[in-house]
């Protein structure tokens, strides 16, 4: 494998975003589907929705328990929102999938993940929804979803280059079986092999953040520590589907997505300090980052 290529602005404009004619409308600037949440972090979707709307993308749909649903969007009225049945303890039923497996046409991008605690009942609604995705169809495993990814390599290969995963070290343990210490110990190692195995684009996050597709693999330093903060996952996660909801591939919309997030995180740090920003400040800050590099 060559050495990793530094993410910057260069790597950017030599990969740029879509460029949209004046009149485009909103089901072709992108369509994302967010699936996630449970009760007890019932907002963390409008973290993951804003940032695919910041990236670019026309349409942003939630779908999360219905206890959530409605209070959603009412807090966000540009989402439409999918009620989700809901298991005792507040999670997304099992027997969503069916519901949700009606909403994938309907979308160019899926964020699946985010806000979930229930491995068993992630692991089910992603062996659900693995066979019914259409083969061009954007797909982001993020958080509880990487988890249980584990069980599914050969399915999510099967789907060749339309699948990105966003572990931090620990999740990219998980995927693997394989021990935290040692992937801390050797990130790359662990990364190219999990994307061996996956097929896919596959990051790790951390101080400084790879990520490889094939045999590319690119390295963004910066960003600062202000980003290891609840939250700050979701809106990366939002970033990179807005993105591939619009037609980038994995690999292009992972880049701009840690790239922004990064670079959003590095401003907070000059202006407010390095730690104690929100994550639900990085966003608004992704379209001027954008027409800078255009």
């Amino acid at each position: 494998m060559a050495d990793p290529v530094a993410l910057d602005t260069a790597w950017l404009k030599a990969n740029p975003l879509p460029d949209h004619h004046d009149n485009i409308d909103k089901n072709g600037r992108g369509r994302v589907l967010v699936i996630g949440g449970c009760r007890r972090v019932p907002g963390g979707m409008l973290l993951t929705a804003e940032a695919a709307f910041r990236a670019g993308a026309g349409k942003v749909t939630i779908a999360t328990i219905a206890s959530a649903a409605i209070p959603m969007g009412i807090a966000f009225p540009a989402c439409a929102v999918v009620a989700l049945p809901e298991t005792d303890s507040g999670e997304i039923a099992p027997e969503s999938a069916e519901l949700l497996i009606a909403e994938l046409p309907l979308h160019d991008a899926i964020v699946f993940g985010p806000a979930m605690i229930d491995d068993d009942i992630v692991a089910a609604l992603l062996a659900g929804l693995l066979p019914a995705l259409p083969e061009d169809l954007f797909l982001l495993l993020d958080a509880a979803a990487l988890r249980a990814a584990a069980a599914h390599a050969d399915s999510i290969a099967a789907r060749g280059d339309r699948t990105i995963l966003t572990p931090h070290a620990g999740e990219l343990a998980a995927l693997l079986g394989a021990d935290r210490d040692a992937v801390m110990r050797d990130p790359l190692a662990a990364l190219r092999e999990a994307a061996a195995r996956f097929g896919a684009a596959v990051m790790v996050k951390g101080a400084t953040s790879h990520l490889m597709a094939g045999d590319v693999c690119l390295a963004y330093a910066g960003g600062g520590l202000g980003l290891a903060v609840s939250g700050s996952g979701d809106v990366l996660a939002g970033l990179i589907a807005g993105l591939g909801g619009q037609g980038l591939a994995p690999l292009q919309a992972a880049a701009w997505g840690i790239w922004l997030h990064g670079e959003a995180g590095r401003r907070l740090s000059e202006t407010m300090g390095p730690i104690g920003y929100l994550a639900r400040e990085l966003a608004p800050l992704a379209p001027g980052l954008m027409r800078g590099v255009r």
